[in-house]
């Protein structure tokens, strides 16, 4: 081990002792720290895991008659911008708080979905979901997931979960009210709709979200890829690229492929809305067994489960509605953990005062993973005449990466015994 990463081992275990016994670890103000985050990432998380059904409405409406891949590029970038303005929305928060991030957040979020609301045009869908939108998003993301790790060390997994959880009932509420507002009143009112209860989410984050560790002054909005010398934090990074790289596939295409295979518009709707409350429990479920056997460890359980449900029962499920709805809950429960679990694994290789900057910068190199991923599978299923063969063996292939990478940065970490919790 290079002398860089001897003090950087450290200076993280000397930060790590010194704020142990100080984390609270629970009480009333840290929980209202952890529901301040889980209100903000309603609209974050929640909009995310909402892809499905906003690609499955807008494919066949306002963007009818372009590509599955030019329509992925829409909602990768909205993924892309949200983690990619990390760099920036991490050190800010670090040096000055979460209130200089969360605010302009709100705001933008909101202007972000009225806007979507009145846009027909590819470019207009582009500019306000997926860059205006991706960007607040980030701003809301970011300090949500920081300010949980101020407030919990030892149970950090399981009050994470618990605050991403959040994501999977924005998934869940999202979608039905498009489901069963947009043909009633239209697809516009049904997004402002949304609108309205993001503000009101949006409102509570900014009342309760706090910090209580000291602010570090010296942190800069920048990406840090000095920290990538140090082996644990860029294995870990790598990890987490593959996963989030692999992740959005299945949420963003199983609504159109229940309509390409024949299933009723109706219920290929309902999909995203039956993979979000599997993903619900999948959130904390995962962060809780995480805090006892390892953050890691239950990263690659979850990545290799992940995997081997996508080559088991999606790739076999054809037409076969239960077959459908069983991967659409069984995935979101097993993939819960790469929302919830990725950023914890981040902190436990860095020292906490960087732990913003840090999470920023994974992230911002994730981006460019959640940012092609999804058109890449688009122009997979192009190239094979529509069908999804090929997109659903793409998808399994990452994670079947995702799972050999979380393990091996798991044994640079903390060593190769299979009885590490780590």
């Amino acid at each position: 081990m290079s002398s860089k990463e001897d003090q950087s081992l450290a200076r993280s275990r000397v930060s790590e002792s010194a704020n142990n016994e100080a984390y609270p670890e629970g009480g009333l103000r840290a929980w209202l720290v952890v529901f301040g985050a889980w209100c903000a990432m309603v609209p974050s998380m929640g909009l995310l895991n909402s892809l499905g059904v906003l690609h499955a409405w807008t494919s066949t409406h306002q963007l009818q008659g372009y590509s599955e891949s030019s329509i992925g590029w829409i909602y990768g970038a909205y993924g892309f911008f949200l983690y990619f303005a990390g760099a920036q929305a991490g050190p800010i928060f670090d040096a000055y708080g979460p209130a200089y991030v969360i605010i302009p957040g709100s705001i933008g979020t909101v202007a972000a979905l009225i806007w979507f609301s009145f846009s027909e045009e590819y470019y207009q869908i582009l500019l306000s979901f997926s860059v205006l939108g991706g960007l607040s998003a980030c701003t809301l993301f970011t300090p949500a997931i920081s300010c949980v790790g101020h407030w919990f060390n030892v149970r950090r997994g399981y009050a994470t979960g618990i605050a991403c959880t959040a994501g999977g009932l924005g998934g869940v509420i999202f979608p039905l009210i498009i489901l069963f507002a947009a043909p009633k009143i239209g697809f516009p009112w049904a997004i402002r709709i949304i609108a309205l209860l993001c503000a009101v989410f949006c409102t509570l984050a900014c009342l309760l979200m706090k910090t209580r560790l000291p602010r570090n002054k010296k942190a800069g909005a920048s990406i840090d890829f000095k920290a990538l010398s140090d082996i644990k934090y860029a294995s870990t990074t790598a990890a987490v690229f593959l996963v989030e790289f692999a992740v959005f596939i299945p949420i963003t295409y199983i609504a159109s492929y229940g309509i390409h295979v024949g299933v009723n518009d109706t219920l290929s709707y309902a999909l995203i809305v039956f993979l979000n409350l599997g993903a619900i429990p999948g959130r904390f479920l995962p962060g809780l067994l995480a805090d006892r056997l390892g953050r890691f460890n239950v990263m690659v359980l979850t990545s290799l489960l992940c995997a081997v449900l996508t080559f088991t029962l999606w790739l076999k499920a054809a037409a076969n509605t239960a077959a459908i709805i069983a991967y659409a809950v069984l995935f979101g429960f097993w993939s819960g953990a790469a929302i919830s679990l990725t950023p914890v694994c981040i902190s436990q290789v860095c020292a906490t005062e960087d732990y913003g900057k840090r999470t920023g910068t994974a992230f911002t190199i994730v981006s460019v993973g959640t940012l092609t991923g999804i058109p890449i599978a688009g122009a997979i299923q192009q190239h094979n005449a529509g069908h999804y063969g090929g997109l659903i063996v793409f998808a399994g292939a990452l994670y079947l990466a995702a799972a050999a990478a979380f393990a091996v940065s798991r044994g640079v970490c903390a060593g190769w015994a299979l009885k590490t919790p780590f």
